[in-house]
Parts: C-alpha cells; sequence; structure tokens
C-alpha cells in the first residue's frame, strides 16, 4: 500500500506523516516513509541544489526536470522494491506536488506534467494521496527559521499552488482526498486515519 501526504509549505506534512506511519506500525505495518525529493543519494543531492542553492538560477522547466529524476531515482531504489516486499509506503510529497508547484504556481502545462511524471515513475502512483489544506496566508504564518527557495516563492505564488491543489483534488477525486489542516494535530490526523481505513479495507 503507497500512501503520500501533501500540501502547501506551512500546513504540517512532517508532522501528521511521523504520526500517520506510527499508527500504521501500530497496526502491524511495516512501514517505508519517505520524502520526495530526497531518501536516496541522488535525491538528497538534488533536494540540496532545489531547495539551499539560493545563488543559482533555475528555470521552470528545469526545476521541474530536477524534480522528476530524483522521484525516479526514489521510486526505483526505495519505494517500488519496498512495496514489491509487501511493505507500507508512506511519502512526504510525490507527483502532485510537481505538478502544482511548477504547474498552477509557476505556469508549466499540468497535463504535461503528469505525462512527464507517468515516465518518471514508470506509473507507479499512490493509492492515496491525502493533501492538507490551510490558506497560504495562515500557512506562512506557520513558517520559522530560514526559508527554502521554495517557500520564498511569495504569497501570490503560494496562493496559485494552494488553489491548484484543489483544482487537481476535484479532478481526481478517486485519488487525492484533500483535509483541513488549520485544526489540531490530533483532528487532522484522526481524518488522516479514518480515510486510510477506507484504502486499506482488509490489508488491515
Amino acid at each position: 500500500m503507497f500512501f503520500s501526504i501533501d500540501g502547501g509549505d506551512g500546513t504540517g506534512k512532517s508532522t501528521q506523516c511521523e504520526l500517520f506511519c506510527r499508527w500504521l506500525r501500530a497496526l502491524g505495518h511495516e512501514v517505508v516513509s519517505c520524502r520526495d525529493p530526497g531518501s536516496t543519494p541522488l535525491g538528497e543531492a538534488v533536494r540540496e541544489l532545489l531547495l539551499d542553492r539560493h545563488d543559482l538560477e533555475i528555470h521552470r522547466r528545469s526545476e521541474m526536470l530536477l524534480y522528476m529524476a530524483a522521484r525516479s531515482q526514489l521510486v526505483e531504489q526505495v519505494i517500488r522494491p519496498a512495496l514489491e516486499q509487501g511493505k507500507t509506503v508512506v511519502s512526504d510529497r510525490y507527483l502532485l506536488a510537481n505538478v502544482v508547484y511548477q504547474g498552477h504556481g509557476g505556469g508549466l502545462d499540468v497535463d504535461v506534467l503528469w505525462e512527464v511524471g507517468r515516465v518518471a515513475t514508470a506509473g507507479l502512483m499512490p493509492d492515496l494521496t491525502i493533501v492538507l489544506d490551510l490558506p497560504a496566508t495562515a500557512a506562512a504564518e506557520r513558517l520559522d527559521g530560514q526559508l527554502d527557495r521554495m517557500e520564498q516563492q511569495g504569497a501570490d505564488f503560494h496562493a496559485r499552488v494552494r488553489e491548484g491543489f484543489l483544482v487537481e483534488a476535484a479532478r481526481r477525486p478517486d485519488e487525492i482526498i484533500v483535509i483541513d489542516s488549520a485544526r489540531s494535530i490530533e483532528e487532522v490526523q484522526q481524518e488522516i486515519r479514518e480515510a486510510a481505513r477506507r484504502v486499506l479495507g482488509g490489508v488491515q
């Protein structure tokens, strides 16, 4: 079983991923958690390039292809082997983030991004993508410390990103669910678990 948790910066993804993995393990799942980009040597190198190199000019298309390359490596090195071994995978972001950030936010063609993503992942998609939703202004207030390249893109960009997540969720209601993350950590986690139970069915 393959889950991804996504959403704008500041929506609480990392916290919810950790709690969700803990719950799945308590149910008896052998869980592999990963982050996209990252979780492989190549992915971590690309992550640093994309998020921490403020001095580097990166065109949106180049940015998109770098994310795709990191994801392709993540699929082949981590996600697919884990699934073949019967493990449950939880990824902090996946292809949807690329579609939304570089497409809806950055102006690239959304349908083309989905197609490039299918090539990069060899068609491997989550059984369920959970989008944590929060107005961009509220999400920005949750960010602290030094902001990475994507977090520094500005209010208009992040408003487009939020809208992009909602648009894609409406287009793919069987694959993507939206959860209001303005509530307490416990309430959000409870709704994530309820959504996961519907997908897990008899595999729990």
